[in-house]
């Protein structure tokens, strides 16, 4: 009997090997798979005329995935873009006919307006799905956060009246319990979160280095 002898390219003749569409998540990513899926509220253990809570789970990350924030506003005729307070220029004030009856400028923080009596899950609860099973490693959380267009006037001065805020894709690092403010890292091209070295961001960025 011989020995099995593996051929060098080995791999690539395995992805020559191409049947069919796949219902695997072939694309490359740095969140978890846990961390696409909804909370639902059912028993384990299937009642008879009911939903399995597999079926519930994948029904609502669908329909979850469906939504965008960025339209919802938009439908309601919310600018995204104005809710971000900036600076008082009072050599720049529009006609009352281009304000549609609102003669003051936004002044209150977003965060006055901000309710987390009805959320599904708390704050420790949304980073905790970063932590898949059997790694010590805690991997960004998916989101998407209103955020400046330009990062460098943004930091600088984000309430300029230059800046452009957009909805953005971002991966949650971490959370801070006294300020209630989430750090986040703006996602590539790929929908990736690396450095600048091109690594992944784990565990909100803190190193063995600190």
């Amino acid at each position: 009997v011989t020995k099995l002898k593996m051929p060098g390219n080995f791999k690539s003749l395995l992805d020559q090997q191409i049947v069919g569409p796949s219902t695997e998540a072939l694309a490359e990513t740095d969140f978890p798979v846990q961390s696409f899926k909804p909370k639902v509220q059912m028993p384990f253990k299937r009642i008879p005329g009911q939903n399995p809570r597999k079926v519930e789970e994948e029904r609502r990350r669908r329909l979850y995935v469906s939504f965008d924030i960025a339209e919802l506003l938009a439908s309601k005729g919310i600018d995204s873009n104005q809710l971000m307070p900036r600076h008082y220029d009072p050599d720049n004030i529009p006609p009352i006919e281009e304000t549609k009856d609102s003669v003051f400028p936004i002044y209150l923080p977003l965060k006055v307006f901000d309710d987390d009596e009805y959320d599904c899950r708390t704050p420790e609860e949304w980073m905790s799905l970063g932590l898949e099973p059997g790694s010590c490693d805690r991997k960004p959380v998916p989101g998407k956060a209103l955020l400046p267009t330009d990062d460098v006037l943004g930091h600088e001065d984000p309430k300029s009246q230059e800046l452009i805020y957009e909805w953005i894709d971002v991966g949650v690092l971490d959370y801070d319990k006294e300020t209630e403010l989430y750090l986040v890292h703006k996602t590539d091209k790929k929908g990736l979160v690396r450095d600048e070295e091109g690594r992944p961001i784990l565990n909100g960025g803190i190193t063995r280095e600190g």
